[in-house]
C-alpha cells in the first residue's frame, strides 16, 4: 500500500526487514528461525509461521482501527513475539515505538503520549505493574497482551486475535528516508527523546555489519539484552533477519547461563556488567591463584579454556561483543587471558549502535573501542569530541528540532557528545563524555572516566562512580562486590592501598579525597541506572553532595550507614 505523497520516492536501496522475511518464508519455509525457551524447552517457529502470524497480526490490527502511518509501542522483555510484532509493524506501514521493560509508569506514559502512539502492545515483563498503571490512565489507548503469564491485563490477547485474523494481502514499500521507528534514548540527564530511525539508514548499518562480521552456515544468535535498545536490535534482530540467522530467547534471568547452553550462539554480545559479573563467578569457584598456576600448564591450559568457555555456553562462539557503556581493559585481557577474546564495540542509538569496533580482534588494542566500522568516518573535534558521519545516522529527535540542529554541523558530521582520540592506526579511545567532566571546587576540572576504569583494574568492585562537582576533592562511590564471607577490616585496607596507587598516578586536582562504601546496590528500580544499566551520574553528584562537601578530614573510606 503506497501512501499519495509517496509516489515519486524511490523504494529502498536495500531490501527492509519486512521484505526479508517474505523472502525467507518463501525460500526456507520450514526451517526454523525463533526458539523460544518455555518450560525448559524450545517452542519454535519457522520462517513460514513467523511471516504467518506478522500478516494475521496486520489485519488484527486494521480490525482494531490502526491505520498506516500510525504509532505502535511495544513493552516487553525480549521474546519471539517481540521479533513477530516488529516485523508485524513494518509489514503494516506503523512505526514501532519499543519502551524499555524495565521502565517506570512515568516513563512508559511519557513516550506513549510523546509519540501519540495509537497502540500499546505488552509482553514479558519481570513486573507488569507500571505498564497496568499506564493503561489504567490512557483509558483510550488500544492494548494487546502477549502470551505469557506476566503481561499487563489488556483489551486483546494477542493469540485471540490472530487466530481470527486472515494474513494481510498489502504490502507497502518503504523508502530509504521512510521513518520505521521512534527509539526513546535512555535519558542519562532528563527526559528521553525520540530517535527517528529510518529504514535505509537501519538496513544500512546491518548490511554493513554482516560483511564485515560475515554470515556462516551454522551461525545462531541469542536475545537477551533489552529490544528496545538500539544495539540489539541491530546487532541481533537486525542481523537475524537480514541475515537469516535462527535466534533463540531466554526463559528467565534465573535459568539465563542454562538458557545459553541451549543455544550455544556463535555471535555472542553482551554488557561490560554481565561480563563483570560472569568473570565473578568463575572467581568465587576458581580464585585468580590457581587459575594462574593452571593456565601456566601447556595441556591443562587449553583444557581449562574449553571448561570456562563450555561452562558460560560459549565454547563454540566465534565473535563475542561487548558495548553500551565503559569497559575495564583489565577485564577484557582478563577474558583474553582464558581464551575468550572480546571485540569491543561503540556506538550510539543515533548512529544505530554502528560506529567502531575492535574486529578482526586485536588484543593489543584493547582499551580502544576498535577503528571505524566500513562505511563510517571519523573525526575528532577541536574540543575533542569525537565526530562521525555515514549513511546509518538517525533523521533528528521527534517534536525537538532544537536537539535535532545541534546533534548535526553544517557538514553532516553527528555530535557524539562523547570525547577521544584517535592513533595512528585509526583506533578510538574514548575518554569520557563531555557533560561527565566535573569541575571541582579548586576550579580545575576533572574527567572521571579513565580514573574508573583504570580502578576497576586494581580492585573487585560491583559499580563505582566518581563524583565531585563543587566539592573540594573527588569522592570515590563504590558498591563493593558481595564476596562469601566478606571481611570489612580487609576489605577496607585493600581499598587504602588501591587508592594510595591511584592517587600516586593523579594531579593534585584529581586526587581521590575518600571512598563511600554505598550500602545498597544501584538498580533501575531505584533510579540510579538507566534501563541500559549506565549509571546516571548526576543523580549521584545530587544525592552525595553534602556527604563530600562535610567529608570527615581523618577518614579515607567511609561505610554508608
Amino acid at each position: 500500500m503506497i501512501q499519495p505523497n509517496e509516489l515519486s520516492k524511490p523504494t529502498c536501496a536495500l531490501p527492509p526487514p519486512n521484505e526479508m522475511i517474505l523472502k525467507w518464508a518463501e525460500e526456507r519455509p520450514n526451517e526454523v528461525y525463533l526458539k523460544q525457551i518455555i518450560n525448559r524447552e524450545f517452542v519454535e517457529y519457522t520462517y513460514a509461521e513467523v511471516a504467518d502470524k506478522a500478516l494475521r497480526l496486520v489485519s488484527a490490527l486494521r480490525e482494531l482501527g490502526a491505520q498506516p502511518g500510525d504509532k505502535i509501542a511495544l513493552v516487553s522483555k525480549n521474546c519471539a513475539e517481540w521479533f513477530i510484532c516488529d516485523l508485524a509493524m513494518m509489514l503494516g506501514d506503523y512505526v514501532s515505538v519499543p519502551i524499555f521493560p524495565t521502565a517506570g509508569a512515568d516513563t512508559i506514559e511519557y513516550c506513549i503520549t510523546h509519540s501519540e502512539s495509537k497502540v500499546l502492545i505488552g509482553g514479558k515483563l519481570d513486573d507488569p505493574a507500571a505498564t497496568q498503571q499506564v493503561l489504567t490512565a490512557l483509558p483510550d489507548l488500544i492494548s494487546i497482551s502477549l502470551p505469557y503469564d506476566t503481561a499487563p491485563q489488556c483489551q486483546h490477547s494477542f493469540t485471540d486475535i490472530i487466530s481470527k485474523a486472515e494474513p494481510s494481502t498489502d504490502r507497502p514499500e518503504h523508502h530509504d528516508e521512510k521513518l520505521m521507528s521512534l527509539v526513546y534514548t535512555s535519558g542519562t540527564s532528563g527526559l528521553p527523546k525520540g530517535a527517528m530511525l529510518t529504514y535505509g539508514a537501519f538496513s544500512w548499518s546491518v548490511q554493513q555489519l554482516i560483511n564485515h562480521i560475515g554470515i556462516q552456515p551454522n551461525d545462531r544468535l541469542f536475545s537477551y539484552l533489552p529490544l528496545a535498545h538500539i544495539t540489539e536490535r541491530v546487532y541481533i534482530f537486525g542481523s537475524s533477519i537480514m541475515g537469516g540467522v535462527p535466534t533463540a530467547f531466554p526463559e528467565s534471568l534465573d535459568t539465563f547461563i542454562e538458557d545459553v547452553k541451549m543455544q550455544r550462539p556463535t555471535l555472542f554480545i553482551s554488557v561490560p556488567r554481565l561480563w563483570t559479573l560472569f568473570q565473578q563467578r568463575i572467581q568465587d569457584k576458581l580464585p585468580q591463584k590457581k587459575l594462574n598456576i593452571l593456565l601456566k600448564i601447556p595441556f591443562v591450559n587449553s583444557l581449562i579454556k574449553k571448561k570456562l568457555a563450555d561452562g558460560l555456553g560459549l565454547d563454540q562462539a566465534r565473535v563475542l561483543g561487548c558495548g553500551s557503556a565503559p569497559v575495564s581493559p583489565a577485564l577484557l585481557n582478563w577474558y583474553h587471558s582464558v581464551g575468550l577474546n572480546i571485540t569491543e564495540a561503540w556506538g550510539m542509538t543515533e548512529s544505530f549502535a554502528y560506529s567502531t569496533l575492535n574486529y578482526p580482534f586485536r588484543a593489543d588494542k584493547i582499551g580502544s573501542v576498535g577503528n571505524a566500522g566500513p562505511g563510517i568516518e571519523l573525526k575528532i573535534a577541536e574540543d575533542d569530541e569525537i565526530m562521525v558521519r555515514g549513511q546509518g545516522l538517525f533523521s533528528g529527535y521527534y517534536k525537538n528540532d532544537i536537539a535535532t540542529q545541534e546533534s548535526f554541523d553544517s557538514d553532516g558530521w553527528l555530535h557524539t557528545g562523547d570525547i577521544g582520540a584517535i592513533d595512528s592506526e585509526g583506533y578510538l579511545t574514548i575518554q569520557g563524555r563531555k557533560k561527565d567532566t566535573f569541575k571541582t571546587a579548586k576550579g580545575k576540572f576533572v574527567a572521571p572516566v579513565p580514573i574508573e576504569k583504570k580502578l576497576f583494574e586494581y580492585s573487585r568492585v560491583e559499580m563505582m562512580c566518581l563524583i565531585g562537582l563543587g566539592l573540594p576533592g573527588p569522592i570515590l562511590l563504590v558498591v563493593p562486590h558481595d564476596f562469601p564471607n566478606f571481611d570489612r577490616a580487609r576489605y577496607e585496607r585493600t581499598t587504602k592501598r588501591v587508592i594510595e596507587k591511584m592517587n600516586q598516578q593523579l594531579a593534585s586536582h584529581e586526587k581521590i579525597k575518600g571512598v563511600l562504601m554505598i550500602k545498597e546496590p544501584w538498580s533501575i528500580e531505584n533510579g540510579v541506572l538507566t534501563p541500559t544499566l549506565k549509571i546516571k551520574r548526576h543523580i549521584l553528584e545530587q544525592k552525595y553532595h553534602e556527604v563530600g562537601h562535610n567529608w570527615p578530614s581523618d577518614k579515607l573510606v567511609v561505610w554508608e550507614e
